[in-house]
Parts: structure tokens; C-alpha cells; sequence
């Protein structure tokens, strides 16, 4: 292309497709990842549908826009939008007690903890108790009852603490007192179902799909554990540190766990941009449950955390002051999802080697957010 008052070259802007696509290759061609998938809603279009590598490295299986990724905590996207359409169809209310619909849940104090402490984390129950390892997670009723009966670390309210594994259930029992379903039965109805994107969201994955999806492997070297005596731990080292045993964990994948989720990058992007353009949420309801709710040092953690409800708040690589119109959760060993109110944008990227870093997230999140302006439907 020439420029007519120059009559020189002038370079075409890649489209964000092409960008995000080239970084995908380029990190899997250099060993950096090794299966990736990347999808961006930008103002109600699919502007990004890229893939990369391969879903299972023992066999070759490549990845494909279909194929579901376990993505640890980034999950909690599904989990915090359930608690938000119970609150739409007036099951419960962001200040209902839990103890209300819950009523184990008020002893030893807890009977204060309402839907808004719990997805503020503030709840005062971070750690799953002591009795309860990654074997136990898929029996829900000892979960609960364990939880149950745990004395809170602070009074409800009074400060925040990353609630890993406990948010999932705390939400997940609300919602099947309140309903009389569990997560995964709501997330089908209320989400994928109305949306078309069967298949692309998961809390238990049935058996005759675990085929598609992609398998997990650990970064080399792993991280190194903290042993399981640490007393000063808040949370357990399983619940601290992702591994690929327990992503490829039949029984953690078919297990109603919604403190984690299975789902592909295009579904969860679908999901979180009918969030934005009013289908699942009304404008009223989105600007209270991204409006900051909750700030404080984190103290499991000991970083300053900005919380709205459900979500932390800040694209990650940012400040929360500097992008605070972003909302969404990073999973442990990098996968990610935010969603952006200001710019209608809605990213999700999921990938098999988990990394103790969230390099590959940063890099392609800070490319979206410079490139929708360049941005145009994938065909």
C-alpha cells in the first residue's frame, strides 16, 4: 500500500487475530507453553478466536477452539455469576445472612457472614479445615459440614483473605438451598444453555466428554511445596499450588467443584460478554457488582487487595486504580479471564503448562487492550 503524498511503503496494522495469533506461535515454537487458547468479545463481536500446540502432549492431540481446558481458579468467573443470577431472580439478596438459607453455617460465630462477605472473601473462612484434602472434594456434603463447623479467622466484614477453595462451595450451598440444584445444573441452565455454548462450561465434566478435554502438565522446575506442618500457613499447600494431577483427575474433573471450572476460551469469553451487553445481567445489577466493595491487605496473601463483588478488581500487570473498569480471576498456573466495562471487552486465555508465573497472561491481555481498536470479527 502507498502512501500518495509520500509514495512510500505504508505497513498494514496487523488485526488483533493476527497478533494474538502470532504470540501464540511464538510461544509455543520457542518451548515457552505449550497448548494455548486465546478468545476476545469486543462490543458484542468475536474478535479473537486464536489456538495453539497441542492439548495433550502424549499424544499429539492438537488444540482446537472446542477443546475445554481445567483452569483452576479462573473458574471462579462461573461461580461468582451464579451467586449474581440468584440475586437477579430474587433467591437471596447480596445481605442475606448465609446462615438464613444455610443454617449449619452460623456456628461458632459465622451467623453475621452474608452473600456479600463471601464473595468479597471477607467471609472469614479462607482454608478448607485441616480434615479436608484434594480426595475429599467431590464429596459435597462433608465439604460443606466441615466448613460448616469452622471457626472463622475474623469476624465477617472486618477484613479480606483469598478464599480458594471454600468460595466455591460457600457460593455452590447458597445456591442449592436457595434453588435445590447444584452449581453445575444452574450453570447449564441459567448460563449455557441460554446461550448455546453447551459444552463450553463446566463444574463436573461427564464422563463421555473427559476425552476432549486438554491435559495438563507442570511447569519444570514445579514449585516448591510448603510442607503440610507449616503452621503459620493459612491455607493448605494443595490449596495454594496447582498441579497437573489434579486438573487431569478424573474425579476432580467430574466433581461439582465450583471453586475451579472447566471450560474453553471461546465459551467463557461468550459468557462474560453477554454479561456486559445486558443478557444475563441488567445495567443496574453490573454497575453494583463491579463497583469496589471491598478493600483491604489481603491476609492470606499480605497484598493490598480491591475487590468488587465476586471479582478482584484491575487488569492484571495493572494497578487496580489504573484499569478499574476491569473485573475477572486469574488461575492458578496462568490461565486467565477478565472482563472490561469501559471498553466492552471480554478476554479469556486457557493453556495446559502451568507455570508459577503470569507472564503469557500479562503479554496477551496488554496486546488486547491495545489492540481493539483495531479489532474486527473473526470470520
Amino acid at each position: 500500500m502507498l502512501d500518495k503524498d509520500r509514495a512510500e511503503p505504508v505497513a498494514m496494522v496487523p488485526s488483533l487475530q493476527q497478533q494474538v495469533q502470532g504470540v501464540l506461535d511464538e510461544l509455543v515454537d520457542s518451548g515457552a507453553e505449550t497448548g494455548l487458547q486465546v478468545a476476545v468479545h469486543h462490543r458484542g463481536a468475536l474478535v479473537v478466536d486464536a489456538v495453539a500446540g497441542v492439548a495433550d502432549s502424549q499424544t499429539g492431540r492438537g488444540v482446537t477452539p472446542e477443546t475445554p481446558f481445567f483452569s483452576f481458579s479462573a473458574g471462579k468467573v462461573m461461580t461468582s455469576l451464579i451467586a449474581h443470577l440468584l440475586v437477579r431472580t430474587g433467591a437471596v439478596g447480596y445481605d442475606t445472612p448465609v446462615a438464613d438459607v444455610w443454617p449449619e453455617f452460623g456456628a461458632r460465630g459465622k451467623g453475621t457472614a452474608t452473600l456479600r462477605h463471601v464473595l468479597t472473601h471477607s467471609a472469614g473462612v479462607p482454608a478448607m479445615p485441616r480434615s479436608i484434602g484434594p480426595a475429599d472434594l467431590a464429596d459435597w456434603s462433608r465439604v460443606c459440614a466441615a466448613i460448616a463447623g469452622s471457626e472463622p479467622r475474623w469476624p465477617s466484614g472486618t477484613a479480606t483473605g483469598y478464599h480458594s477453595f471454600t468460595y466455591g462451595f460457600l457460593v455452590g450451598e447458597v445456591a442449592r438451598r436457595a434453588t435445590g440444584k447444584p452449581m453445575g445444573q444452574l450453570l447449564d441452565e441459567w448460563v449455557a444453555a441460554p446461550l448455546g455454548i453447551d459444552g463450553d462450561l463446566y463444574f463436573g465434566v461427564p464422563g463421555t466428554d473427559l476425552a476432549r478435554l486438554a491435559r495438563l502438565e507442570d511447569a519444570s522446575p514445579p514449585p516448591v511445596a510448603r510442607p503440610d506442618g507449616d503452621d503459620d500457613a493459612v491455607l493448605a499447600p494443595w490449596e495454594l499450588q496447582p498441579t497437573a494431577a489434579m486438573g487431569n483427575s478424573h474425579e476432580i474433573l467430574q466433581a461439582d467443584i465450583p471453586s475451579v471450572g472447566t471450560f474453553t476460551a471461546r465459551g467463557i469469553a461468550a459468557m462474560n460478554a453477554a454479561v456486559l451487553d445486558g443478557r444475563l445481567i441488567g445495567a443496574d445489577q453490573l454497575a453494583e457488582l463491579t463497583a469496589v466493595a471491598f478493600e483491604g491487605t489481603d491476609q492470606v496473601f499480605g497484598n493490598d487487595a480491591r475487590l468488587a463483588l465476586g471479582y478482584p478488581l484491575g487488569r492484571i500487570g495493572t494497578r487496580p486504580d489504573e484499569t478499574p473498569t476491569t473485573f475477572g480471576w486469574v488461575g492458578g498456573g496462568g490461565s486467565y479471564v477478565y472482563a472490561d466495562t469501559a471498553t466492552g471487552t471480554s478476554f479469556a486465555m486457557t493453556k495446559t503448562r502451568l507455570t508459577p508465573h503470569v507472564d503469557t497472561a500479562r503479554r496477551l491481555a496488554d496486546i488486547t487492550a491495545a489492540g481493539t481498536g483495531q479489532a474486527h470479527p473473526v470470520t
